[in-house]
């Protein structure tokens, strides 16, 4: 199982950008998909998940309104759509992936997650 993140960079605040994350050797359209973060010292906390379907989606309280989470299945990959950056978002951001045999639920926490991506950084500059 690979999941490979990438989109990440050097951003202004207030500017947007757009992470992909391409999943192989897992079936994609069976599993749900997160995004974390992770800054220096801190813990991995989530940032937004949804479904197998899409159609139940997650975010942290810190990200409602600037971030949306999509996920295309035919393509195996998910996307973090990052919109009004502030410093605070700087941290490395990981895709996860766990296996479901429910359609609609979602998971916000790192334990329930099997699968992971090396991780893409984001640096927001004030």
């Amino acid at each position: 199982v690979q999941l490979v993140e990438s989109g990440g960079g050097l951003v202004q605040a207030g500017g947007s950008l757009r992470l992909s994350c391409v999943v192989s050797g897992l079936t994609f359209s069976g599993s749900i998909m997160g995004w974390f973060r992770q800054a220096p010292g801190k813990e991995r906390d989530i940032v937004a998940a949804i479904s197998r379907n899409g159609g139940s989606t997650y975010y942290a309280d810190s990200v409602k309104g600037r971030f949306t989470i999509s996920r295309d299945n035919a393509k195996s990959t998910v996307y973090l759509q990052m919109n009004n950056l502030k410093p605070e978002d700087t941290a490395v951001y990981y895709c996860a992936a766990v296996f479901s045999d429910n359609a609609r639920i979602m998971y916000d926490h790192a334990r329930d997650y099997d699968y992971w991506g090396q991780g893409t950084q984001l640096t927001v500059s004030s």
